[in-house]
């Protein structure tokens, strides 16, 4: 795979705000609410202004901005207003209980197809070529998530094995604990976790990592547990819906994630992909009516 035939993804201030935000401090969330109400203010205005507006210090705004992975305000100042001068996404108004059916259907994809278009703005290209080495070269791949992410890791599991890959997913945490500790050198553990703080999947890489096996994670936010214990993170940027628990727009922006994975992975031995593809459908043909 060459690396100048791919190109350097960078991903928007507003949405680097939003995955960030549950884990700022309470004065660097001031900065970023004024920033999200009224950004286009904000191009405009010096560190001083900002910082006067919102009631906090000017070392408070330069935290945020570096929090956010920019040199300093000035970086930031000038990044937004690129994204600014860009086509603006358009984010989709919350599901109120008062929608018909045809409204619901409307926000529901926005909300989705909104999930694809920033996950890709946030998922850089280092940690995804990193990811793909590991997992084509992995001699086990286990797949750990629970909830919705559980159906996410099932349907990857169902993807790599039909290209050759030895995969099993587990959403129960005692068969994450186990699957995870007969890892080794060589093996890749994969955890998938919205907020990067689920317990079981977190204990689960844990003991992975402790076993030699590589560790990589998908989630939406940069401060969480997950990201401390993984050697590859890749992000999603998916927004809360109106049907928290049930995590809707993240599920879709997982599966795009792992998606790309299992095609670039497949590609990477692309006869015998294409040779464990034809044998899986031949093995299962008969199944069918």
């Amino acid at each position: 795979m060459e690396k100048s035939a791919v190109s350097k993804s960078v991903p928007g201030c507003l949405v680097r705000i939003n995955a960030l935000y549950s884990q700022l401090r309470e004065s660097e969330k001031k900065v970023a609410d004024y920033i999200r109400l009224d950004f286009e203010k904000v191009i405009h205005q010096s560190i001083t202004e900002v910082a006067e507006t919102v009631g906090a210090s000017e070392s408070t705004v330069v935290r945020l901005c570096k929090a956010l992975d920019y040199r300093g305000f000035q970086d930031f100042k000038i990044h937004l207003a690129q994204e600014y001068r860009e086509p603006a996404s358009q984010i989709h108004e919350a599901i109120g209980k008062d929608d018909d059916a045809l409204a619901i259907k409307k926000k529901v994809f926005e909300s989705d197809l909104l999930a694809i278009t920033e996950t890709l703005k946030v998922l850089a290209d280092e940690p995804f070529l990193k990811a793909v080495i590991l997992i084509a070269k992995a001699n086990r791949l286990e797949f750990y998530g629970t909830g919705g992410s559980g159906s996410v890791a099932m349907d990857a599991q169902h993807k790599f094995l039909k290209i050759g890959k030895k995969s099993s997913a587990h959403a129960d945490a005692d068969l994450q604990a186990m699957s995870a500790s007969l890892l080794g050198t060589g093996d890749v553990a994969v955890g998938i976790s919205h907020s990067g703080g689920n317990k079981e999947v977190l204990d689960a890489l844990e003991i992975a990592k402790k076993c030699g096996a590589s560790v990589i994670a998908i989630t939406n936010y940069g401060r969480s547990p997950i990201t401390k214990i993984s050697d590859v993170v890749l992000f999603t940027a998916a927004g809360e819906t109106a049907f928290k628990s049930d995590a809707l727009s993240s599920r879709i922006a997982e599966l795009v994630i792992l998606d790309a994975l299992w095609t670039a992975v497949a590609f990477e031995d692309y006869d015998r992909s294409s040779e464990c593809i034809r044998r899986t459908r031949e093995a299962t043909a008969s199944k069918k009516i």
